[in-house]
C-alpha cells in the first residue's frame, strides 16, 4: 500500500498562521514526517507579498494601515495578493523525492485536483503554463513553489470568490487612473466559482470534493491528522519571525532610471515583464562591470534562497553581452536553479535596458 498523505484541515485560523502553518510543517520535516496537504482559510483579509518582492514598492501601506489590513510575506515566489476566507488555500508539503523534478510540472500536478473539483460544480478549468488555472480564458487561480527546510512546497487555492475592488486598492500604483485600469483588468480577466455559478458554493462541500480528487489523482490514501508537537513549536517561532519588520521589509529603497555617481560609476533601476513574471533590477555599474545589484520581482526562482547567490555570482562580472550570457549560464548549470518562464535572454534584456539608460544620460 502506498504511503498515506496526511491531511490537515485547519479550518479558519488567524491570518498569519494561514501562511506560517505550511512553513512550520516544512521546516520541521524529518524523514518520518508524512507528505502533508493542508487546507486553511484566514479569519481576516490580509495582503501577502511574494518572497522576492519589495513590500513598499508593491503595496499601498498607508491604505492598509488606515483600513487595518495586515501585510505579511511568504517564502514562495509570485506577486502581492489579497487573501481572505473566500479562498481555501491548498498547501502541499512533500518530501523532495515525491514531487516532479521540474517546477512547471509541479504546478500542473498541484492544479489537477483543483481543476477536477471545479469540474464537479460544472466549471471547466484548464492548466495554463506557467502556473495559472483558467476558466474560459479567465484566471481562477495561480500557484507557487518553494524549497523550505527539507521539504518541497506547492501552494494554490480554491477560489470561492474574490474582492477585486480591494485587491486593486491595496496595490501601490502611480495614480488613480492606473488603479482603475487594474480594477477593470481584474474584473474582466479573473473569475471565481461564485461568478461562474451565480452564488458562493458551500466551502465544506468544496473541500470534501477536493479531498476525494486529491486521493484519486495522486493515487494515495488521504488520512486526516494534526500538527505534531515539533510542528506546533515551529509554528510559534515562525509566527514571531513573520511578525517582524525585518521579515516584511527585506530590501531597501531603490533608485530609478540611471544616476551618475561619478566618472564611470552609475546607479540605475529598470523592470522587465518576462513570461515568468516581472523582473526588477537595481544596478551599480563601475567601468561596465556589475559593482552591486539587487533583484526583485514576482517571478519564481527555485530554490528561492539561491537568488542571493545569483546576485553574489553576478557582482564583479562584465556587462558585455557575451560575457554576461556566459556568467548567467554558468550559474544556472552549477546551482541547478529553475526560473519557469524566465530564460537567459530575459536577463540579458533587462540588463541591456539599464545599459541603454546609462548611455542615454552619458
Amino acid at each position: 500500500m502506498k504511503q498515506p498523505i496526511r491531511l490537515i484541515d485547519a479550518g479558519r485560523i488567524p491570518y498569519l498562521e494561514s501562511q506560517t502553518i505550511y512553513h512550520a510543517v516544512a521546516y520541521a520535516m524529518t524523514p518520518e514526517t508524512p507528505d502533508t496537504a493542508i487546507l486553511v482559510r484566514p479569519d481576516t483579509p490580509y495582503v501577502c507579498v511574494g518572497f522576492h518582492q519589495e513590500t513598499e514598492r508593491e503595496v499601498d501601506l498607508d491604505y492598509c494601515r488606515e483600513h487595518r489590513i495586515p501585510v505579511t510575506r511568504r517564502e514562495v515566489g509570485g506577486g502581492a495578493v489579497l487573501l481572505d476566507d473566500r479562498q481555501i488555500f491548498t498547501q502541499w508539503v512533500f518530501h523532495p523525492e515525491h514531487v516532479p523534478m521540474k517546477v512547471v510540472d509541479r504546478f500542473r500536478w498541484h492544479a489537477a485536483p483543483i481543476m477536477a473539483t471545479y469540474g464537479d460544480f460544472g466549471v471547466e478549468a484548464n492548466f495554463r503554463p506557467i502556473n495559472d488555472i483558467h476558466v474560459k480564458g479567465k484566471k481562477i487561480g495561480g500557484m507557487g513553489a518553494a524549497a523550505i527546510g527539507n521539504a518541497e512546497v506547492v501552494v494554490s487555492s480554491l477560489m470561492l470568490d474574490f474582492d477585486t475592488r480591494t485587491m486593486a486598492r491595496v496595490l501601490k500604483v502611480p495614480n488613480e487612473k492606473f488603479r482603475d485600469k487594474v480594477f477593470q483588468g481584474l474584473e474582466n480577466y479573473m473569475t471565481t466559482l461564485a461568478r461562474e455559478l451565480g452564488q458562493v458554493p458551500d466551502p465544506e462541500e468544496v473541500k470534501r470534493r477536493y479531498i476525494a480528487h486529491l486521493e484519486k489523482l495522486l493515487q494515495r490514501p488521504v488520512e486526516e491528522g494534526e500538527l505534531t508537537v515539533g510542528e506546533k513549536a515551529m509554528l510559534s517561532a515562525l509566527n514571531e519571525r513573520f511578525s517582524t519588520r525585518e521579515w516584511l521589509f527585506q530590501k531597501g529603497g531603490l533608485v530609478r532610471d540611471a544616476v551618475k555617481i561619478h566618472a564611470g560609476v552609475w546607479v540605475g533601476e529598470t523592470a522587465y515583464k518576462a513570461p515568468g513574471g516581472l523582473i526588477r533590477i537595481t544596478l551599480r555599474i563601475r567601468e561596465n562591470t556589475i559593482d552591486d545589484l539587487a533583484i526583485s520581482g514576482d517571478f519564481t526562482f527555485y530554490p528561492q534562497h539561491q537568488l542571493a547567490a545569483f546576485e553574489a555570482h553576478l557582482r564583479g562580472k562584465s556587462l558585455e553581452p557575451a560575457a554576461l550570457r556566459n556568467t548567467i549560464e554558468q550559474f544556472y548549470t552549477a546551482a541547478k536553479v529553475q526560473t519557469p518562464g524566465i530564460e537567459v535572454e530575459h536577463w540579458l534584456t533587462v540588463f541591456g535596458q539599464l545599459l541603454d539608460a546609462v548611455a542615454k544620460h552619458s
